[in-house]
């Protein structure tokens, strides 16, 4: 009768054992399934950052380069003396001035300005969802963290292997950083 006993005993032990490491790798894994989303969100932010850059690169040269001809046609006729070199650089300006009016009547807004804020409410957008991605990550990571801290489960946590571990925490000099007002420059 004695050995039955100490036999259920180890046995519920055991089952208990089990109970605790199980809970643990389910907590794990929803920690690094948590961390997966944000790596999703982080590829999708790093692949749209060079199409912004390259927008505003298009955006400033389509700019500059239509303006230029607009000034350098401007300054040319403005500097012209006799009359068929003020005939040549009027039309070179009014060429200039059309294809800027055409661009205007075409692209009322700019196409490359509007492709740059699409592309600004893009990156918006993944930072809103990198920010819900991060809190789900860090609550998994607190519910890791209590179950390795909590007793009983502390006694058998190293032993399994787990330990508490980092919230995806931005860290007192990006803090400082994001108190700040962003500065946009071109």
């Amino acid at each position: 009768m004695g050995l039955f006993i100490i036999l259920g005993v180890v046995i519920l032990l055991a089952i208990w054992l089990v109970a605790i490491y199980n809970g643990l790798v389910s907590l794990r894994n929803n920690r690094e399934n948590a961390f997966a989303d944000i790596d999703v969100q982080l590829k999708q932010r790093h692949d749209l950052i060079p199409q912004l850059l390259g927008a505003v690169k298009g955006y400033m040269e389509h700019e500059r380069g239509t303006l230029e001809a607009v000034t350098q046609a401007r300054q040319k006729a403005m500097s012209a003396t006799g009359i068929n070199e003020k005939i040549a650089a009027e039309q070179e300006l009014g060429t200039a001035l059309k294809g800027l009016s055409i661009q205007v009547e075409a692209y009322p807004d700019l196409k490359a300005s509007a492709n740059f804020m699409q592309l600004q409410n893009e990156i918006s957008d993944i930072e809103n969802k990198l920010a819900a991605v991060r809190r789900y990550f860090n609550a998994a990571t607190k519910e890791l963290n209590i179950a390795v801290q909590k007793f009983p489960n502390n006694f058998f946590a190293g032993m399994f292997g787990f330990k508490t571990e980092p919230m995806f925490d931005l860290g007192t000099a990006q803090r400082v950083e994001l108190d700040k007002a962003p500065e946009v420059k071109f």
